[in-house]
């Protein structure tokens, strides 16, 4: 096999923590099987991020417009208002890929059972994308994220850490 001389080394990539947030969820709303799934909306409630740059609350009215497919994968289509601490006002939204393997599918679908599952059994991950007006956070604006996700009880929590 020859390789293509076009391809330069870039470096490895690397990130750091940005913060951890948790969401809290409103009961499920299926929107039925379409033509691409089962769509099916978890509204936020509310929550609360924190990290070393940043912190405050996730304001209620926003969401994620999941679809699950028919092969048992979840996409999510997540849009959220954040308010830091200092009243400033943050979009984040995101989509990723939540992989549960067919055995563990049962317990996840049991709503006492879900949050047990050890986040280590199942594949759940996201790419957040911020936009905000407020000068003091503009950076948000230019930055790629990653987040790892996992079911707690009454919500979803994700470690998110920003590429760099």
């Amino acid at each position: 096999m020859t390789s293509d001389s076009r391809v330069k080394a870039v470096g490895d990539i690397r990130t750091e923590h940005l913060f951890d947030i948790t969401v809290d969820l409103h009961p499920r709303l299926s929107m039925g099987s379409g033509p691409f799934g089962q769509r099916i909306l978890f509204g936020a409630a509310g929550g609360s991020f924190d990290g070393p740059k940043l912190h405050g609350e996730v304001l209620p009215g926003g969401g994620d417009w999941a679809l699950f497919r028919p092969d048992g994968a979840m996409s999510p289509d997540v849009r959220l208002t954040l308010r830091t601490h200092d009243s400033a006002l943050v979009h984040m939204g995101y989509g990723g890929r939540w992989i549960t393997p067919p055995e563990l599918r049962a317990e996840m679908a049991d709503p006492v059972k879900r949050h047990q599952i050890d986040p280590a059994h199942y594949y759940f991950r996201t790419n957040p994308l911020f936009e905000t007006g407020a000068e003091e956070y503009a950076w948000l604006n230019d930055i790629f994220c990653l987040g790892s996700g996992y079911l707690i009880e009454g919500g979803i929590t994700y470690k998110v850490s920003q590429v760099l």
